[in-house]
Parts: C-alpha cells; sequence; structure tokens
C-alpha cells in the first residue's frame, strides 16, 4: 500500500520481528514461561508474531481485550488486574473460560469472595496479585495465604501470584533494587501460599525495565510489554537502543519558526506522557541529541541540539514518543514497514477499557 499521510504510527517490521525473537530466547534459555502484555500493542498481527515465537499465552489489562484477542483465535488469557467482578462482567467471563483457559487477578479477600460467589462454577483461575514496592493495587506478600485460603475454601482454583515491578521505571540503580523487591515477594507469597496448602503453578512478574535484573530463579513467567516496539523512556533509561525501537512516529517538517523545527505531531498521536526522568516530550530517532521541548495538539516544537541544520520543509522525521502504550492508544492503525513493504494493522482492542 501507499504510505500514509503524516503523521501516522510506523513500525520497523525487521526490528520488531528481532526484539520479539530475542525476548522469547532469553525466556527459554532461562526456563521460564513468556506471556507478554498485549495492552503495549493492542494489535492482533502483533499478538500472533509472540506466541509464534513461543509466548505459552496474553497478558491483558481488561475483559475487553481479553475478548478482542480470544475472538482472534487466542486462547490462553490472564487478565492482570485486580478485578472487581459483577454479574454482567462474570457472564462475559465464563463466555471467554467457554473457548480459552482464563485467569483473572485478585488482591483482597473481599474481591476473590466476589469472584467466588459469582465464578465458583466455572474453570475460571484466579492469580493473587502482589505489591513488590510500587504501592498501586496487590496484597502484602504474606497475606497472599489468606486469600488463597479463600478461594479454596469457596471453590476457585489459585494458580499462583504476580506483581508488577513498576517502579523499575526509574534511573541508575532503581531498576536493580525493584527487580530484587519484586523477586523478594514473589518468594514469600510463594511461602505464604504453601502455608494453607496451595501450591503455586505460576509465578510471574517482570517488566520490560527490569527483566534484566529479574531473579530467575524464583520467578517462573514473566510479562514484559514495551520490549517489542520500544519508546523514549526505555532510550532514556538504558534498557533499549535507538536501533532497536521499532515504532515511530513518522512526520513532517512543517515549519522552522524561531530557528527550530515545527513537526506536524502533536499530543493527539504521541501522548502527553512525560516521566520525571524525560528530557523532553519526545525524541527523534536519527538525531540522539534533540529533543521535543513543547507538545501541543497538532504541533512539536524540536530543539535539535548543537550544530545541526535544520531538516528541510516537508522533509520527513522518525519521532520516538515517551511512553508507546499510550500513543498507540490514540490511533486506530499501525503501518508496518518493511524494506519499504507497508502493511496496514488495526489497534483491534483500541477502547476496550472496560
Amino acid at each position: 500500500m501507499v504510505q500514509p499521510a503524516t503523521p501516522f504510527l510506523r513500525i520497523d517490521l525487521t526490528r520488531l520481528r528481532a526484539n520479539v525473537r530475542g525476548m522469547a530466547d532469553h525466556a527459554t534459555s532461562a526456563r521460564v514461561a513468556l506471556r507478554p502484555h498485549v495492552k503495549t500493542h493492542k494489535c492482533i498481527e502483533i499478538g500472533r508474531l509472540q506466541v509464534g515465537a513461543g509466548a505459552v499465552g496474553i497478558t491483558v489489562a481488561t475483559i475487553g481485550e481479553a475478548e478482542t484477542f480470544a475472538g482472534h483465535g487466542f486462547d490462553d488469557l490472564f487478565i492482570a488486574y485486580p478485578l472487581w467482578v459483577r454479574r454482567p462482567s462474570a457472564r462475559r467471563l465464563e463466555d471467554l473460560a467457554a473457548g480459552a483457559r482464563v485467569a483473572i487477578g485478585v488482591d483482597s479477600i473481599e474481591g476473590l469472595a466476589q469472584a467466588s460467589r459469582l465464578l465458583g462454577a466455572s474453570d475460571i483461575e484466579v492469580m493473587i496479585e502482589v505489591d513488590s514496592g510500587q504501592h498501586r493495587s496487590g496484597v502484602r506478600p504474606e497475606e497472599a495465604g489468606a486469600v488463597a485460603d479463600t478461594a479454596r475454601r469457596t471453590g476457585l482454583k489459585v494458580r499462583g501470584a504476580f506483581t508488577f515491578p513498576g517502579h523499575s521505571y526509574a534511573p541508575g540503580a532503581g531498576r536493580a533494587a525493584a527487580a530484587a523487591q519484586e523477586s523478594a515477594a514473589l518468594a514469600r507469597a510463594a511461602t505464604s501460599l504453601r502455608e494453607v496448602g496451595v501450591e503455586p503453578e505460576v509465578l510471574s512478574g517482570g517488566s520490560t525495565p527490569s527483566i534484566a535484573d529479574t531473579d530467575l530463579g524464583v520467578v517462573t513467567e514473566i510479562r514484559p510489554g514495551v520490549y517489542c516496539l520500544g519508546d523514549a523512556q526505555q532510550w532514556e533509561l538504558g534498557v533499549m537502543e535507538p536501533a532497536h525501537i521499532a515504532l515511530t512516529c513518522r512526520s513532517t517538517v512543517v515549519s522552522h519558526a524561531g530557528g527550530r523545527v515545527v513537526l506536524d505531531a502533536g499530543s493527539k498521536i504521541l501522548g502527553a506522557d512525560r516521566a520525571p526522568y524525560s528530557t523532553g516530550h519526545g525524541r527523534l530517532l536519527d538525531f540522539p541529541d534533540a529533543r521535543i521541548v513543547m507538545l501541543a495538539e497538532h504541533h512539536a516544537v524540536v530543539d535539535l541540539g548543537g550544530d545541526v541544520d535544520l531538516p528541510p520543509l516537508g522533509s520527513q522525521v522518525e519521532v520516538v514518543p515517551n511512553h508507546v502504550c499510550t500513543a498507540v492508544n490514540l490511533v486506530d492503525t499501525l503501518y508496518a514497514d518493511e524494506a519499504g513493504a507497508v502493511r496496514a494493522w488495526p489497534v483491534a482492542a483500541r477502547g476496550r477499557n472496560s
């Protein structure tokens, strides 16, 4: 197909395949299961590449995402979120479980009891979320057993425990520290489960920044998401080199106002996320010193840094969004490019937020 008008999200298919294969090989060599989080891309074609490379199944954030992927043949789904199950959502989960293996997250005795009341007769399993230091959701690791005991008494099978070391999104030594806390939390959770007679089949963790430091002697399953595409956060944290970043926003230089570069890509395609450690609103793949210093809805103002000639008006550049997950969620289509051959890949699970 002909290249679409800018701005659009472009995938370097060669890099994507290499990233997918690299993580699959890492999991295989470490003898852990890989269950990638598809909320990053919400795209069936990328999910198929991941499962085709050896992923045991996929991780999703919502029932809607699970339904989208199940509708395209994905049959091993983990909803890594502490769901509060109501009757309508219980019916949706039961429909999913009719054609797939399904696990859901819980992080309280009350949430588990609610799920058991509505799902106790189903084959749906639960994974108990524990807090490993991010302090977002999850029970204390030593309380996992009490939640599991409730599950056992009310009819739901406990598959194991999971955590998300989201505080690994930090510069310097923060990543290694978060990984150590992740492993310690899962080890304590496993002990707590065994104390009530529940042997954990799975101890699941792993964020893209922490994978290199994850203790694979404790963790039995990893759930990275961003690794397949990359973004400016991973670049700035030193987790991914620019040469491995597979998703960019192709954008046109529309102005040289003020002696700077102005692009036609704004917050409505790049997303507005900017972590405390980010040095700008995004990076330019081929201009390592450049930073987006001002972001509006349809403008990105770039300071190229150093003594660099401005790209000509009408030329195109590759912008690396700060946070790929939020950028993908803003578009209907990704454009996979391999040696100039472009394919349109729908963002199939976009908007499936419940």
